[in-house]
Formats: C-alpha cells, structure tokens, sequence
C-alpha cells in the first residue's frame, strides 16, 4: 500500500524535467558564448579587454589591503622538497649569458649604481626555504631554495630609503624579461635573493647565478638570472602584466 507522501513519477514528468534541463543547459552555453564573443571585442587595457582589467585591478586592491608580513607561506621538510625542479618559463635566458662577467647592477639614484658580485652577495646570512612553488599555468611543487633574504640586503647596502618607493623592478641581463613587484612584498620575511636550489648552485635554467624566490607571489614574479633592480614610486614595466595578466599576482 502506497503512503500519502509517496508520488508516482509519471513518464511525462520525467520527460519534461529532461526538457527542461537540457533547455537551460543550452541557454547557459548560448550565454557563456556570447559574454566570451562580447568580451573579446572590448577594447583591451595593457594586454587585457578593459572589463577583465577592471575586474584584475579590483582584486590587486583587496590583495594589497590585506597584505601583511604576518602572513607567510606556509613551509616544508626537507624531505619533501622535489629532487627535480620544474623551469617555469625560459624568457630572459640568453645562450650568450657569460657568467664570469655577471654582477646585480643595484640603481640606488641617477649615476649612482652599486655592482655586487655572487661572493659579496653571499657573505649576507644564508636563509633557507621549502614551499609550495606556484605557476599560474596550474601547477605547484615543493621546493627548497637558500640565499639572502631581501630585507637583509636592503639594510646590509643602506637601500632604506629606496625601499620606502611603492615597487621594485628587476630585469634580466639581455633585458628580455621584466617583473615590477610592490616593495611590501619584496620586504616579507620569506623574499630572497637566491643562489641555491636543493642545497648546490642554481642550475643555468633555473636562474644562475641569482634569481627571485617570493613565495608571497605566483612564479611568474619569481624572476630568473636577475641583472639589474631599482626602485620606484611608479609601477616598472612587467612582462606578462604586459601580455594581459594581472600585475600584483598575488598568494
């Protein structure tokens, strides 16, 4: 005997449930497809359609208010660190690169450059890091990097003063790859200048002799064989802010 509360559930109910779903599926798409049509035909904001750049500048203000040096990435053993260490990208990677002429060109003013070799940039404390490296293309991996932490080296060199500017540019050598970052972010605890990757030298593709290790940042910021940085009270250029992408790139 069948209870009050049970319904049969006609052929046609079934049915026209099905219809239904599969009509709102087909508007759904309908409507994604044209908001992607319509979005691409705006006029585009520094590699971006203006709507996306918007909604990029947007979320680059809640990351900025909220950021905090109190807030780290969070960090690993040693054991877990990968013995193999993804290369995310190879922009700025010149085959011509000579290493025994390298030094970081640090832009303290107009005419006045501070050039440092690997040893002098050594000397600074070792800092140590294993963190969840993340790519924006989806990615992530546990990895171990060791060098100087960027706070150390702005005090070591009396770049205060410099470092009270908004950002921090740094481009490679061959000038091919550009990353402008906010000085909050290049003055967290966890930033370095790093030398090592699991313990040696960093390998040529992933950035000898010294690259940028910021866990705070997606690994587009994390730039490779750095050259030369400065200071500014205006956004430097940034290679994929430039190709669309937002230019906080935050964590």
């Amino acid at each position: 005997m069948m209870n009050d509360e049970e319904k049969i559930v006609t052929d046609a109910q079934v049915r026209n449930k099905t219809l239904l779903s599969m009509l709102f599926l087909l508007v759904f798409f309908a409507g994604a497809v044209t908001g992607w049509k319509w979005l691409h035909k705006q006029p585009k904001d520094e590699g971006a359609p203006r709507p996306l750049r918007n909604a990029l500048i947007a979320n680059e203000l809640i990351f900025e208010n909220i950021f905090s040096n109190n807030h780290t990435a969070k960090t690993f053993s040693k054991k877990s660190a990968v013995p193999r260490v993804r290369v995310n990208g190879d922009a700025g990677m010149s085959e011509d690169f000579d290493p025994s002429s390298w030094k970081l060109e640090v832009i303290r003013n107009v005419n006045d450059t501070l050039r440092l070799s690997l040893d002098e940039i050594k000397a600074l404390p070792k800092t140590e890091i294993i963190f969840d490296f993340k790519c924006i293309e989806g990615w992530s991996q546990v990895t171990h990097w060791g060098g100087v932490r960027f706070s150390d080296f702005v005090k070591k060199y009396g770049l205060d003063e410099q470092a009270k500017l908004q950002f921090t540019g740094l481009v490679t050598p061959d000038m091919e790859y550009y990353v402008g970052i906010d000085t909050k972010s290049m003055m967290h605890p966890q930033t370095l200048l790093c030398y090592e990757m699991n313990g040696a030298p960093l390998p040529m593709n992933q950035g000898y002799p010294l690259r940028l290790i910021i866990p705070v940042k997606y690994g587009v910021k994390h730039i490779k064989r750095i050259g030369s940085l400065f200071f500014s009270s205006q956004r430097p250029k940034d290679y994929w802010y430039e190709r669309g992408y937002d230019y906080y790139c935050g964590l």
